[in-house]
């Protein structure tokens, strides 16, 4: 990434750190299987053995809870379609607000799918996953629950605590999608009720092409690939060595470099100087708790398409929301759920910092942004 752009778009993909690039080119310089027993092999089995340390010290969990997978979206479907399997569940609760990746699997399981609201903030109603948990019990049947921990759009941070105790004493299953909030919210994966949660590289500043499945002992049996026995039976397939090798390294630098009160600061900023440009800016999950890097926001009447493009062209990358839609620029369901108006939602604009956003950055984007509003405020008087 080259200074003369700034990029604002870490909740799709964060900046690659120089020291994940690092240890990747010193694992590509290793050859061999990590599963051979001879010394090349056990080079490679080593780095990724310091790599789970690494990765399980960022989400607080042990080591052996650490699955690699190759991206997040593999391990939220090994979570959900072979966690349902496994379990023996009969039906799968998720939120309307959750990824595609996690609405997705929860189809492709074949079971009923509950999805329970978003109030206006963007938060998961408990009560209706309460219900659901009181419903299964009288049927009994047994859930599987499928939340996110910080919503992708929003940075709407989830009442997963509330949920744990809902689900955590009872026989049904909780997995968390925890993408969004590694590194940037204590996880604690092992002193939580939570059975399974995923986690990934590339969102923290390793890179893509890996990520993680967190899996507690009496989940074991979750496995989605079988292959040849890799990651303790429980995601088959040769590891890609220099990829979780990155991954580790990331994990590493990410908690010392991303300062959240910092990156908060820096928010705060933006927010700030948007509203002195647009005093209409309208700023979803305002209300409610948010993880503080992230804001999606519209400016009523200006269009993302529209907005996005002069932003773009003034070397400054923001998205509409999700990365996950292959290129295409549309209605939010996330905003659907917490009951936006469509016209409102096709305004919507996501910005997103991480380890590498600074002042600068911020008093750059402040200046693209208000041009665009001000060439969209003349445009419309003209009109």
């Amino acid at each position: 990434m080259t200074r003369s752009s700034i990029y604002l778009d870490h909740n799709a993909s964060a900046p690659l750190l120089p020291e994940a690039r690092a240890a990747m080119l010193a694992a590509f310089e290793l050859v061999g299987n990590p599963s051979s027993v001879h010394s090349h092999g056990r080079a490679l089995r080593a780095a990724i053995d310091r790599a789970r340390a690494e990765v399980a010290e960022l989400a607080g969990a042990e080591r052996e809870q650490v699955v690699f997978t190759g991206s997040a979206t593999e391990a939220i479907t090994q979570a959900i379609v072979a966690g349902a399997r496994a379990f023996g569940a009969g039906a799968i609760v998720v939120s309307a607000g959750e990824h595609q990746a996690v609405l997705r699997a929860a189809e492709a399981t074949g079971l009923p799918v509950r999805r329970v609201p978003l109030d206006g903030n963007g938060q998961i109603a408990v009560d209706d996953i309460a219900a659901a948990i009181a419903e299964a019990d009288s049927a009994g049947l047994r859930l599987l629950v499928a939340m996110h921990l910080v919503n992708n759009e929003t940075g709407v941070v989830q009442p997963v605590s509330a949920i744990e105790r809902l689900v955590g004493p009872s026989h049904h299953v909780l997995f968390v999608d925890a993408v969004q909030a590694l590194g940037k919210l204590p996880l604690e994966f092992a002193a939580r009720a939570t059975d399974l949660m995923a986690i990934s590289s590339h969102k923290i500043g390793g890179p893509a092409g890996t990520a993680a499945l967190l899996m507690k002992g009496h989940a074991a049996d979750v496995r989605l690939i079988p292959g040849g026995g890799q990651e303790g039976g429980r995601r088959g397939g040769t590891e890609a060595a220099a990829l979780i090798a990155g991954f580790g390294a990331a994990a590493t630098a990410f908690s010392k470099r991303y300062r959240g009160a910092d990156i908060a600061e820096l928010l705060r900023r933006v927010e700030t100087g948007m509203r002195e440009s647009a005093p209409d800016l309208v700023v979803f999950g305002a209300g409610a708790e948010r993880i503080g890097n992230v804001c999606n926001f519209a400016v009523p009447g200006l269009r993302n398409s529209v907005a996005m493009m002069g932003l773009d062209l003034a070397g400054l990358s923001v998205s509409s929301g999700s990365a996950c839609s292959s290129g295409k620029v549309g209605p939010s369901h996330v905003l659907a759920a917490m009951g936006v108006a469509a016209e409102l939602s096709e305004c919507a604009l996501r910005v997103s910092l991480g380890w590498s956003s600074s002042a600068d950055d911020i008093a750059a984007y402040l200046k693209g942004f208000g041009d665009v509003v001000g060439r969209h405020r003349s445009r419309r008087v003209a009109a």
